[in-house]
């Protein structure tokens, strides 16, 4: 596990306003607002802008273009994965805690089921200590 500074949040970390894609929406056009945002993964928002789960690019590849399925008919509702995420209070520590054992590179902060931010690789490098990033690193990488 990774130690370092209990005294900051996840809001020290995230980029703020990270943007949904409605569960209705296509995979094709998942991926064009990833583009044009310049991201690798998108919350999945229902009606309600409530978050009900996350895509990411590689989702987009291997289960639907590399599974044979159409993006222009798959949903990201359909696709969206598990949501862990945390809440702007909570600790670095328990935030990068979250991201090792469950080996993901994005994590969403969420403030009464909305999303106020994200947690990216590129956010830690920006904020970690070389060898708290590294050590990061390790743990979401190495495992098998």
């Amino acid at each position: 596990m990774t130690s370092g500074h209990p005294h900051e949040t996840a809001r020290d970390l995230m980029s703020p306003g990270a943007e949904c894609i409605g569960a209705h929406e296509t995979l094709d056009r998942a991926a064009q607002l990833m583009r044009n945002s310049d991201v690798g993964s998108l919350p999945v928002c229902g009606p309600d802008e409530r978050v009900k789960g996350i895509i990411t690019d590689r989702d987009i590849v291997i289960k639907c273009i590399a599974a044979g399925h159409d993006p222009s008919k798959v949903t990201a509702g359909e696709l969206a994965g598990g949501l862990v995420f945390v809440t702007p209070d909570t600790s670095v520590d328990e935030a990068l805690t979250k991201m090792e054992e469950n080996q993901i590179k994005r994590l969403p902060v969420l403030e009464n089921d909305r999303i106020v931010g994200m947690i990216s690789e590129s956010d830690l490098a920006r904020h970690l200590p070389d060898a708290q990033l590294a050590e990061f690193m390790h743990h979401v990488y190495a495992r098998g």
